[in-house]
């Protein structure tokens, strides 16, 4: 079995298409510019497949759907919202240069889409393709999860082309992950006058620190990282209040039940201090059996291919969470996700339009 390499894919138009997605600068929780950027996303998707791409609104901003009519079969799945804020492009505008494409957004994930849009294109039928570009997959995908879960049981296979793992490997596995916000209230009182009167939030917070940054378990790839703390007004007062943000990132459904429970479960250690739980792992883990079936397909058509489960999350954990064959890492093939040299291989390009090309063949096969 080969990928689709009889039809002509050119590198150039993949270029220009990307360049237009890229100067459409489109940060998270921004709705006019993520509006501006599913207009375009919707422009290159009638552009090179025909038909009419939708733009299904949300609080979170425009998402894109299009399909390609029939019976559904397979979701090409992807999010054009990035991390970085109005007016990187002008700080770091997109440039073609020693086989790299670099540019806010070029591997998280516009040449993704741009590399699938242009591997269905060198297909003679899309009965049954899908496609959702969502526009909040950086921010957890509350507005989109819904949306992302029904056409997903419809479609009944999704190819998720979030950027590639480390040397081009498919991501065959992802850690459920999600964020909690512990809140502290104490008690103001003069630190130098009667500091006994209060109740120190900021103490608080260190136990509660100490407590949770214990339930880790990094031997079975459970990790519990205290990230961002806020405590105090002035130098002379007890602090009255205190935050404290947690990523965590869990392998199994268990262990996400034993850490959510475990947050729930936290009592202060001061007299007078309360405490306050926000948060949940969002995003459920995501099985290497989830990919199994579509990832030896990939491997078919691109012999040496590898795969890697890695720590990260995307959308493919739902899909996958529902028992949904889930395919991910289709895209760009770069590096530096959410960093200023974040960058997309050029030369890979064209190998990985072909590939979603023969996997959206094989999978119309079953």
């Amino acid at each position: 079995m080969t990928t689709h390499k009889t039809a002509r894919v050119s590198i150039d138009a993949m270029l220009d298409d990307l360049r237009t997605l890229v100067e459409v600068e489109s940060p998270s929780r921004d709705v006019d510019a993520l509006t501006a950027s599913a207009k375009a996303v919707a422009g290159v998707v009638e552009s090179r497949l025909g038909g009419r791409a939708d733009l299904v609104e949300s609080a979170a901003g425009p998402h894109v759907h299009w399909s390609g009519g029939g019976d559904p079969r397979v979701l090409i799945l992807g999010h054009h919202d990035t991390v970085f804020p109005l007016g990187t492009l002008a700080r770091r505008p997109f440039r073609v240069d020693d086989g790299r494409a670099t540019g806010p957004g070029v591997f998280d994930m516009l040449g993704g889409l741009v590399q699938a849009l242009h591997g269905l294109a060198s297909l003679d039928d899309l009965s049954g393709v899908e496609i959702l570009v969502t526009a909040d997959e950086e921010v957890g995908s509350h507005s989109s999860r819904a949306l992302i879960e029904e056409r997903a049981r419809a479609c009944g296979a999704v190819l998720v082309f979030e950027g590639a793992a480390e040397g081009g490997a498919v991501k065959t596995g992802r850690k459920g992950c999600g964020t909690f916000q512990v809140a502290i209230r104490g008690r103001a009182s003069h630190a130098g006058l009667e500091p006994e009167a209060g109740v120190n939030a900021l103490v608080e917070a260190a136990h509660q620190v100490l407590q949770i940054a214990a339930l880790g378990r990094p031997e079975i790839g459970t990790t519990v990282t205290p990230t961002v703390a806020s405590a105090g007004t002035l130098d002379n007062v007890v602090p009255a209040e205190a935050t404290v943000v947690v990523d965590v990132r869990v392998e199994s459904a268990d262990e996400k039940e034993r850490v959510e429970s475990a947050f729930a479960a936290l009592t202060p250690h001061l007299d007078g201090a309360e405490i306050t739980v926000r948060g949940a792992v969002g995003r459920p883990p995501m099985p290497e059996s989830a990919s199994a079936e579509l990832f030896a397909v990939a491997q078919q058509l691109l012999p040496g291919l590898e795969g890697a489960a890695v720590g990260g999350g995307s959308d493919g954990n739902f899909t996958a969470a529902l028992g949904v064959p889930t395919l991910d890492g289709l895209g760009a093939v770069g590096g530096g996700a959410h960093a200023d040299h974040e960058y997309l291989v050029i030369d890979a390009m064209a190998e990985r339009a072909h590939l979603v090309a023969g996997l959206v063949n094989a999978i119309r096969r079953r």
